[in-house]
């Protein structure tokens, strides 16, 4: 007889979400002689202080073994792993500091479930305990009952009357059973989540963090690999075509008996490939110039200015070297901002100003250009306010018609 899978998944619930129910009652009563023991000596004695005393510090020595064994239980028999908070302790124990700490920790969350609610939660697991056990026995009832003497069997369930009726109840327990132990187990679930876990604001909390430093992560996997591709051209694609123009400029000058056609051709080549060493160093500036790793953004920006074909008044104040990524992001932001200034823009001059403010690093391009500008048009302005934004900085723009056009954005630079 092949038993369904539905059926033995449901008894196979039943018995888990049972256990962990039967599991559960020691636990949840494990604080009741204390709270019992100290009601009994403060009716006694009338030394209600030290009773009172005494109790606490069981309950507090108590709380943290008890929560331990909860946690274990809810992990290992139903699969639910109740977060443990993990405050930082402050370096220096104050008033303020302890006020804070107990906030975070929430103590008395974990005493009011160890103390309070888990002998009502015993009492509901003992509550579906005895129902298990009164639909066994109803299923039961009329097989067992016939190893009574007859006698017995007649006056306690009579003969054939009262024995069906307690195994259509059982039947019915016994259905309605998994469902209830489920129900239970889901109850305290929900109940361990939020008295011995985080709350959801420290949970949200957490997830916030984690995602920052996941993201932090991600852009210096980017910033990395724009380097590993700085490296690659500048290495190798750059040196190939360097060759090139040098092989034909020798060409060139060491044949003079070329046909006019070829020698034509040739040089045509050779300053193609001249104009292509050009575009790939200014591309591979525009990724991540060296001189912005080995000597800082000060260096580069002075690099940039010489290159950029308007005049460029440039002030740098910067307290020390900022992270790599900040300055990658300062640097294509200020690149970016001269580049359209020069093209579009149809500036005669530009002012770029960076300078660090406390924890923040911000940075200012202005040019006396055509204005008109806009950062929600789609254009590269976009481009530059994600980059912004993916260290969580602030980018503006302000430029009217007929200019002057400004850029700036504020990123925070902590290492």
């Amino acid at each position: 007889m092949t038993i369904p899978a539905g059926l033995r998944r449901t008894v196979l619930r039943a018995q888990r979400d049972t256990g962990f129910l039967a599991a559960g009652v020691l636990p949840h009563l494990a604080l009741v002689p204390v709270w019992a023991w100290a009601a009994a000596t403060t009716a006694r004695t009338g030394n209600w202080l030290l009773t009172v005393s005494m109790s606490a510090a069981l309950v507090l020595l108590g709380t943290p073994v008890l929560t331990a064994v909860q946690r274990a239980r809810y992990r290992v028999l139903i699969g639910v792993d109740v977060p443990r908070l993990t405050p930082t302790a402050p370096e220096q124990w104050t008033w303020a500091s302890t006020a804070r700490w107990l906030a975070a920790t929430r103590p008395w969350r974990k005493i009011g479930y160890h103390l309070l609610l888990g002998p009502l939660l015993a009492l509901l697991e003992l509550l579906v305990l005895a129902v298990a056990a009164a639909c066994l026995a109803g299923v039961i009832a009329y097989a067992w009952s016939w190893a009574l003497p007859t006698g017995i069997r007649q006056d306690w369930f009579g003969y054939l009357t009262q024995l069906p009726a307690y195994t259509a109840a059982g039947l019915l327990l016994l259905c309605a059973l998994p469902w209830t132990a489920r129900a239970v187990a889901r109850a305290e679930a929900r109940l361990a989540l939020g008295l011995l876990g985080p709350s959801r604001a420290q949970r949200l909390q957490e997830r916030v963090d984690q995602l920052a430093v996941s993201r932090t992560d991600l852009i210096e996997a980017v910033d990395a690999e724009r380097r590993r591709i700085e490296r690659d051209l500048h290495d190798g694609t750059q040196q190939r075509l360097v060759s090139l123009a040098v092989n034909l400029g020798l060409a060139i000058a060491t044949r003079p008996d070329l046909p006019g056609d070829t020698r034509e051709v040739i040089a045509r080549a050779h300053l193609e490939a001249k104009e292509a060493i050009a575009e790939l160093n200014d591309l591979v500036r525009g990724l991540h110039p060296a001189v912005l790793e080995d000597r800082g953004l000060d260096a580069a920006l002075s690099g940039l200015a010489a290159r950029t074909p308007l005049p460029v008044r440039l002030r740098v104040n910067l307290e020390e070297r900022v992270a790599p990524n900040v300055e990658s992001v300062a640097y294509f932001v200020i690149s970016e901002a001269l580049t359209n200034a020069t093209k579009h823009a149809n500036a005669m001059r530009a002012e770029v100003i960076v300078r660090q403010v406390g924890e923040v690093l911000r940075v200012r391009v202005t040019d006396d250009g055509l204005g008109g500008a806009d950062a929600a048009a789609g254009t590269g302005l976009t481009g530059l306010a994600k980059r912004v934004g993916s260290l969580d900085g602030a980018f503006h723009v302000s430029s009217p018609v007929g200019g002057p056009t400004t850029i700036a954005a504020e990123l925070p630079c902590t290492r």
